[in-house]
């Protein structure tokens, strides 16, 4: 049987719960709609679930809390769609850091929010479409690091594991596959997320940050990962394919 994927929608405004529900159950998906945490929680512990479009602005436990706690148990791998005040900036950014996949600001077109959701799964299951990888899995070496691109963290040379969220595997990726060439923000956000930027896009701003703090990376005389003033981030280590993990 064909795979249906599963959308779970955490909203506490049953107006918009509903209104998303059925248009993304027009569109071929399998929804389920909760009203806050609480409820998802109960429903997550029977039940899988592909995507979570989870709102910020919630009473009680909110979206930034919820997916902090998302990111840190079982369903740590499950991608994030957060939605956000349009005017609230912080809470954009705070989703990110606490691992969301992407982000789509209030109101939205229901169309759009169903390319985000189909974007993001797509992400989620492939490296970007112009990344041609031929084994299917791999250690790359690169500094004091390897990256293990079958269980998708880090190891350091002691042996240490750090976890990546997709978002930062991602970039990661982009970037151990584009070494010593300076990518734009434009590049980086398309490759990693599937969209053009906006204006005052900071995502990737954001991710980088978030990476070079995995990476242990003095943001004031990064080692890895470097500014290029006016032009974007370059990767600045050569990176070697080491073999398959054990």
């Amino acid at each position: 049987m064909e795979h249906v994927d599963h959308i779970l929608i955490v909203d506490d405004d049953r107006e918009i719960r509903e209104l998303v529900g059925n248009y993304l159950k027009k569109n071929g998906l399998r929804t389920t709609v909760v009203a806050d945490g609480r409820q998802m929680r109960t429903f997550l512990e029977s039940t899988p679930v592909d995507l979570i479009v989870l709102d910020i602005m919630m009473p009680g436990d909110d979206g930034l809390m919820l997916c902090r706690e998302l990111r840190a148990g079982k369903h740590k791998a499950t991608p994030v769609l957060m939605l956000t005040a349009r005017n609230d900036e912080t809470d954009r950014i705070i989703g990110l850091e606490m691992g969301a996949d992407d982000y789509l600001v209030k109101p939205f077109a229901a169309r759009e929010l169903l390319a985000r959701i189909n974007a993001v799964l797509r992400r989620t299951r492939m490296l970007p479409p112009n990344l041609v990888v031929t084994e299917t899995s791999r250690l790359l070496a690169f500094g004091r690091w390897r990256l293990d691109t079958s269980a998708r963290h880090l190891l350091d040379t002691d042996g240490t594991m750090v976890a990546l969220s997709g978002a930062e595997y991602r970039l990661l990726r982009v970037f151990l596959d584009h070494p010593q060439r300076v990518l734009n923000r434009d590049q980086l956000l398309n490759l990693t997320q599937g969209r053009d930027a906006d204006l005052f896009d900071r995502s990737i701003d954001l991710l980088v940050s978030r990476l070079r703090q995995r990476l242990l990376d003095d943001a004031r005389e990064p080692a890895y990962i470097k500014t290029v003033r006016s032009e974007g981030y370059v990767f600045s280590l050569p990176v070697e394919i080491v073999g398959a993990p054990a």
